[in-house]
């Protein structure tokens, strides 16, 4: 059970007006290779990353603790996602990371079906030790506390990597710079931003959740500077079979969409 009297003074404080954002500036086309849909959430997935980038839910404060199933399932495979493009379990094994929820499981465990949903693959992200098990869970310990005092609240959790991630397992799935969690009520002119960096250097006894408060409003700014929101190439956007070959070559962000049959050659209807 979640400790409601432990957050009525965070409710106070990080209570602010209505969120400019909504989930279709980062659950779209431009952005995501695949949109999942998980019937309980949806996944904006990257194929180059081989992790998702956004995931995005509401929670209902009549469901966040109305079951809790104890038993926890296995991770698994999406197989919703091309073989090539995917992660597996052992792509963590002896890694360093954690496998990180993005929809986090104790928010879904009133079904075995939506908590099974939270288990696959490609709503887990490496996240390391530290953030996983003591302070980005503080967030979503939150975040149930929101969806029972409000009746519910709508989540954006962005995940932020560098232009040059880190690159773990067989795989060479991508390690995150950090994780942002939107929670918003429009409805009730509720909305609050948060920020976690995905580094082991942290002092957790002293972490609390006022210090990863952020504005919510530069959160866009932040990641257009990131591999987050940068608006995927196709080849419409090259006037020449040169520029589109010379951007494939350097592997600029999006580069996989230039070669749809993957001969190695860019944008063949350029030339």
């Amino acid at each position: 059970m979640i400790n409601i009297k432990k957050y009525t003074i965070i409710l106070s404080l990080l209570i602010s007006p209505l969120l400019a954002l909504d989930s279709s500036q980062f659950m779209n086309e431009d952005n995501c290779d695949q949109i999942l849909d998980k019937e309980y959430f949806q996944v904006c997935y990257d194929h180059n990353l081989k992790t998702a980038k956004a995931v995005s839910y509401t929670l209902y404060g009549d469901l966040v603790n109305e079951t809790n199933i104890e038993k926890r399932p296995s991770f698994k495979i999406d197989r919703e996602v091309e073989k090539e493009y995917r992660a597996s379990t052992t792509d963590y094994t002896k890694s360093g990371y954690d496998r990180g929820h993005l929809a986090h499981d104790a928010a879904f465990d009133w079904s075995q079906e939506s908590l099974e949903a939270t288990y696959k693959l490609t709503n887990i992200v490496p996240q390391v030790r530290k953030v996983n098990r003591y302070t980005w869970i503080k967030a979503e310990r939150y975040a149930r506390f929101i969806a029972t005092k409000l009746g519910e609240v709508q989540i954006i959790n962005l995940v932020t990597y560098p232009k040059t991630p880190i690159r773990i397992g067989k795989n060479q799935i991508a390690v995150p710079e950090g994780f942002y969690k939107v929670l918003y009520n429009n409805d009730q002119n509720y909305s609050t931003c948060l920020y976690y960096k995905n580094d082991n250097n942290i002092n957790t006894s002293e972490d609390r959740l006022k210090q990863h408060e952020v504005e919510c409003s530069t959160i866009t700014d932040v990641l257009s500077k990131t591999t987050q929101i940068q608006t995927r190439r196709t080849c419409s956007s090259f006037s020449t079979h040169l520029e589109a070959q010379t951007y494939y070559d350097n592997r600029e962000y999006g580069w996989e969409r230039l070669d749809r049959d993957k001969d190695g050659n860019a944008c063949e209807s350029l030339k």
